[in-house]
């Protein structure tokens, strides 16, 4: 059987569109490309997206930023000395991007001016930690992106 140059170029084009389903059905369907928003009201998220500006702005202009630093027992937070740790409240939040089952929150609860985040509870891997803080009704905040 002869094929000519239509039939060819007929065959070629149906080749390219299968191969193009191919990939696009097994992508969908597979798990591990998860396709999920960052957070599940990504939008409402937004509006307050200002607020989180202000505070890690208003954390610069007063000079208490916190530092972060890895040690054997895990990744430690230091507040700035020139405030009184006992008056500081607030939340601190560990995103995992490759995996929102990894994700938790505790509130700060301090004995002096250190947070300790243990290292039983931090994975290898990239991690976006956000600290929200208040100190003497000034809302502060601290956003780092770290690999463990």
């Amino acid at each position: 059987m002869k094929i000519n140059w239509g039939t060819g170029i007929i065959i070629a084009f149906i080749g390219f569109i299968s191969f193009i389903l191919f990939f696009v059905i097994r992508m969908n369907m597979d798990d591990r490309a998860n396709h999920d928003l960052v957070t599940p009201d990504y939008y409402k998220a937004e509006l307050g997206y200002q607020k989180e500006i202000d505070d890690e702005n208003n954390a610069m202009e007063n000079n208490v930023i916190l530092k972060m630093q890895k040690t054997a027992d895990g990744l430690q937070l230091i507040f700035p000395d020139n405030i009184n740790y006992k008056n500081i409240t607030g939340t601190v939040s560990l995103y995992r991007p490759s995996n929102k089952h990894l994700d938790f929150y505790f509130p700060i609860s301090i004995s002096d001016s250190n947070l300790l985040i243990p290292d039983k509870r931090l994975l290898e891997g990239r991690w976006d930690i956000k600290v929200a803080w208040k100190y003497k009704n000034e809302n502060y905040l601290f956003k780092e992106d770290i690999t463990y």
